[in-house]
């Protein structure tokens, strides 16, 4: 992966932890704070190396840290370690298939909350847990699953677009003796 790349997706993950922290639409109506997070590390995973995805993981679990409730660094390592397994096994993974992204979503967006609240009930924070964390737990984990294909085709557009593309394949062959001269 280039580095304008890391870069286009660093820039991304900063928008969305700002985007999803203050816009309050599907909050009012749902009750539930959308975590587009885990959808971009799928994409980070499936995409780029562990130079990159540890840099999403880092620098978007800080970020999202600090502008939520949650103490500082509390999201990293649930992120870093869903994003490595998928990274580690994305050989296996159908990475073109809009079912199999949507599926990635879905998993990253339902366990990565799991994590976080493992690690919180194990320090002293006190989470508030109770039968409506089940409903933002669905809710977050549907709308995690159809965003990541929308991470992918944002992704590929901006590498069609800004990106450089190599010229097609001339008619001349490299290995073709040209003679110049009198024959």
């Amino acid at each position: 992966m280039s580095r304008f790349n890391t870069i286009a997706i660093l820039v991304v993950t900063y928008l969305v932890i700002y985007f999803q922290s203050t816009f309050n639409g599907l909050r009012h109506y749902l009750g539930v704070q959308v975590d587009l997070l885990p959808s971009l590390v799928v994409y980070t995973a499936l995409s780029g190396g562990v130079v990159t995805l540890t840099l999403v993981a880092v620098c978007g679990g800080l970020w999202f840290d600090s502008l939520s409730a949650n103490p500082i660094g509390v999201t990293i390592l649930p992120l870093f370690v869903i994003g490595l397994f998928m990274q580690r096994s994305r050989d296996l993974i159908l990475r073109d298939q809009h079912y199999a992204q949507m599926l990635l979503g879905l998993t990253a967006s339902a366990l990565a909350p799991l994590g976080s609240l493992l690690i919180l009930i194990n320090t002293e924070a006190r989470p508030l847990v109770s039968w409506f964390s089940l409903w933002q737990w669905m809710v977050m984990g549907t709308v995690g699953a159809l965003v990541t294909p929308v991470w992918f085709w944002v992704f590929d557009f901006i590498g069609r677009t800004l990106n450089y593309r190599p010229l097609g394949e001339t008619s001349f062959r490299a290995d073709r003796q040209i003679k110049r001269g009198r024959q």
